[in-house]
């Protein structure tokens, strides 16, 4: 039996990628595709933005990066900094499906020059408002709709959830709105719990006090309201949603999981700072212990993400099948 070495396996993909192995049409359409990319990134870089040109500039991509990066009491960057690791997430599920797209029939689909002459009006409406999440919203329209121009629905199916997912890296500043809601909730829904605990305790809008003398008290402030876990929850949850579920409902089920668990996991941390609050007093809870709570209520979330994604891919008729001859078929023979 033949062997390939490592030598001559690095050679067999060098000559695989190498440009000289690409076709005259192929070669055509790579030269098309980066003239494309770099218009569109000239575009979106040079007249993407016409809102506060001169903190954002007019780049889109530098007042999509300002807001990850701002302060939360600034522009609520803090609840968007992981808009960083959306475009990687993107890449590695495209790199994860690069055999089906491989493999996938092409063909030029009409349909997709509409839908990219959508996108730059989309893209020039958004300028004219001074609206830079629509301009955005139109890029990631664009990058679906050229490969399904190009190459059909075929192709532009694997790659829906791809350029969707990065819906994730804009700003969506609009849920700053459900910010006070969530407050009072969970501080609502935290005093609930600390007095079930046995721990009196009373709420007064956002904060949360002790009934007993010399107790705690501390308020629940806007970077605990639960938006910034809600908004990394959702973009986790829809990612292992996708590669772990089986089919499309599914997949909506446990992604709308995320929400109620990130709602619940960050009452369980309002509560649980209460709770050091009355053993410890309120100096640890509210410096150590609240700066750290998050990473352990956001490991218990995605340890219910987890079980709630392999509860949904459990066959249950198989498993009563199963169980079903493993109890009751000896009782139905002794019968016998």
């Amino acid at each position: 039996m033949q062997t390939t070495s490592p030598t001559n396996s690095i050679a067999i993909w060098s000559e695989r990628w190498r440009l000289a192995a690409l076709s005259q049409v192929e070669l055509m359409h790579v030269a098309l595709f980066a003239v494309m990319a770099g218009m569109l990134y000239l575009l979106f870089h040079l007249q993407g933005n016409t809102t506060q040109v001169d903190v954002f500039s007019q780049s889109a991509f530098s007042w999509m990066v300002t807001y990850w990066n701002s302060e939360a009491n600034l522009h609520g960057g803090a609840d968007y900094s992981h808009g960083y690791l959306i475009p990687f997430v993107s890449l590695g599920v495209l790199w994860l499906k690069r055999n089906e797209l491989a493999a996938a029939p092409r063909s030029v689909y009409q349909a997709g020059l509409a839908l990219i002459v959508f996108a730059l009006l989309l893209h020039w409406f958004g300028a004219k408002a001074q609206q830079t999440r629509l301009s955005l919203f139109s890029l990631i329209l664009m990058t679906w709709a050229i490969p399904l121009y190009f190459y059909g629905w075929q192709v532009a199916k694997l790659l829906i959830f791809p350029c969707a997912y990065l819906i994730f890296c804009i700003p969506l500043n609009f849920l700053d709105q459900i910010s006070f809601p969530l407050r009072i909730f969970a501080a609502a829904a935290s005093t609930g719990i600390l007095n079930g605990l046995g721990i009196e305790a009373e709420r007064s809008g956002s904060a949360i006090y002790s009934t007993a003398a010399g107790g705690f008290n501390f308020d629940v402030a806007d970077p605990c309201s639960g938006i910034r876990s809600l908004l990394a929850m959702t973009a986790l949850t829809a990612v292992y949603a996708y590669l772990t579920q089986k089919t499309l409902l599914k997949k909506w089920i446990l992604f709308l999981c995320a929400i109620p668990l990130a709602i619940i996991g960050n009452m369980a941390r309002i509560a649980t700072i209460g709770l050091v609050a009355q053993a410890f007093g309120d100096q640890l809870a509210l410096t150590l212990y609240h700066d750290y709570s998050g990473y352990v209520v956001f490991g218990v979330a995605i340890g219910f993400m987890v079980a709630i994604g392999s509860a949904l891919n459990v066959n249950y008729r198989e498993v009563w099948q199963q169980w079903k001859h493993a109890n009751l078929s000896p009782i139905s023979s002794s019968s016998a």
